[in-house]
């Protein structure tokens, strides 16, 4: 299997997961999103390459756990850009 089929397959098993858990964090922080397509599309993404991430092994060097905390921080960033949006 080819290293972008492989990376396909594994989007599209950790997508989903990442897709609920972007709509489960919306919800529960009352965050209005609707005119914000881009900025959801966004956080959708980085639910699942958080999911991918966690789901590799933790033989990287660190690097794994680094892109972890900045997938983190990037969530946090979208999740306070469209809350103010939805205050504008």
């Amino acid at each position: 299997m080819t290293r972008s089929r492989t990376l396909a397959a594994g989007l599209r098993r950790t997508l989903p997961l990442g897709a609920a858990f972007s709509a489960g964090a919306l919800l529960s922080a009352g965050i209005a999103s609707a005119n914000q397509p881009n900025m959801q599309n966004a956080l959708s993404q980085l639910y699942g390459a958080q999911a991918s991430l966690q789901a590799a092994a933790p033989n990287k060097g660190g690097h794994r756990d680094a892109a972890l905390r900045l997938v983190a921080d990037a969530i946090t960033q979208v999740q306070l850009g469209i809350a103010y949006a939805a205050g504008r």
